[in-house]
């Protein structure tokens, strides 16, 4: 089994899911892509992740993204698959990833928000149980958790090695990080503008949406706070990152949205997102198209 504290140092590359104009996969573009970000040393490249729509997607469509990504990325780096919604469909995608070729996978808090902790374990337990793979749990939305219910999920789950955190809140991250210590990598993953943040409390590597349009700013983010250079890291933000970030807050589903538009823009294939998500507005459309004339120099 892969170790993610030895093997996951520095930045995942995280491609989106490509769809055709009628909504069904683009497996052609999913290749390309993968294959292109594969020339990049990511420390690996994660599939049907949040990024990748993986809730818009049937499960079986989840597992087919990740049998070509495999297949296109031949062993350059690990792949990464997201599984979730409920237990059964979860440990369903969880065998079936493992044939793909999966080496790790990025579990998905389950469909119910309302879930008790006891709960949350045996769903843990069951795709554990369902694999041979080491887990990542991502603590995104509703699913935050206490240091000591991290603890309790660790003594439980022997496979969940890595944590991948979706909350933003660097404050109660630091507090888990030190609390459990070195028992799982930890890795930053809510998004590229949160790096420093993550670096500077001992993060491990992030999640780069980013990856998808400028893998060299990518890696550089993570080179820099790996040595914990953080002014090189404000400086980077300051001109790439925050203003891309304006505009994915715009609304709602725009941390795909924008980034499928801005790969467009730069000549890689993406096409729309499915609902309940939506595309960019003309108006939106043109002012990041000046902004990626300002990354022309990381592309």
């Amino acid at each position: 089994m892969l170790d993610p504290k030895k093997t996951f140092h520095g930045c995942f590359g995280f491609p989106i899911t490509p769809f055709k104009k009628d909504l069904s996969l683009d497996l052609a573009a999913l290749e390309k892509n993968c294959d292109w970000m594969a020339g990049f040393p990511f420390c690996s490249q994660v599939i049907a992740g949040g990024t990748g729509e993986v809730y818009s997607m049937m499960p079986d469509e989840s597992i087919e993204t990740v049998r070509v990504a495999v297949k296109a990325i031949n062993g350059r780096m690990p792949v990464v698959a997201g599984v979730g919604f409920n237990t059964a469909i979860a440990c369903h995608m969880a065998r079936e990833m493992e044939k793909a070729g999966a080496a790790a996978l990025l579990v998905m808090p389950p469909y119910y928000i309302n879930a008790p902790e006891a709960g949350l374990i045996e769903y843990f337990e069951a795709i554990g149980r369902s694999c041979g793979l080491p887990l990542s749990f991502y603590t995104r939305d509703w699913a935050a958790f206490t240091p000591a219910q991290v603890k309790r999920l660790l003594d439980r789950v022997p496979s969940l090695l890595m944590w991948k955190d979706g909350q933003g809140d660097i404050r109660k991250y630091q507090r888990i990080i030190l609390e459990v210590g070195d028992r799982v990598a930890w890795v930053g993953g809510i998004g590229d503008d949160c790096a420093p943040g993550y670096f500077s409390i001992g993060c491990q590597a992030y999640t780069s949406s980013i990856s998808n349009i400028a893998p060299k700013l990518s890696l550089k983010i993570a080179e820099l706070g790996l040595k914990g250079d953080f002014k090189g890291l404000a400086d980077i933000m300051k001109k790439y990152v925050h203003p891309l970030y304006a505009l994915r807050d715009r609304s709602k589903g725009y941390e795909v949205a924008m980034m499928k538009s801005a790969m467009e823009i730069l000549g890689h294939p993406a096409g729309p997102v499915r609902p309940p998500l939506v595309n960019i507005n003309d108006a939106e459309l043109a002012e990041l198209r000046k902004l990626m004339e300002v990354y022309a120099d990381v592309v």
